[in-house]
């Protein structure tokens, strides 16, 4: 199952954070995502303007909301970074990814 199809699920704490190869394969399916130290994933998008960027922040809020999966966001004139990480592990789950997958599919223009 494509990782956009999937849905992110609450992390209780008990599991260890995805390292080494295991990562690299989550890694592997959101092109452009950067890891960082094993711990963030990070992407920064860009837009022709402020309002273009600000529209994106919410749609990313919205899937947030309804995935209970809630990245970092920083909003600035025709650009936003977008950094996740799942705290109750200190590390980074698949969550992170699928979250990651379905920003992805907000990137594409509106029809």
């Amino acid at each position: 199952m494509n990782l956009a199809e999937k849905h992110c699920v609450p992390c209780r704490g008990g599991v260890p954070p995805l390292k080494g190869e295991a990562l690299e394969q989550m890694k592997a399916q959101v092109p452009g995502w950067e890891v960082l130290e094993e711990h963030h994933l990070a992407k920064t998008y860009t837009f022709p303007d402020f309002r273009t960027a600000l529209d994106f922040v919410n749609r990313v809020g919205a899937i947030a909301e309804a995935e209970g999966h809630h990245p970092d966001l920083y909003l600035s004139w025709g650009k936003v970074g977008v950094t996740s990480w799942t705290h109750k592990i200190n590390g980074l789950t698949e969550s992170d990814f699928i979250l990651a997958a379905k920003i992805d599919g907000l990137s594409r223009p509106q029809a």
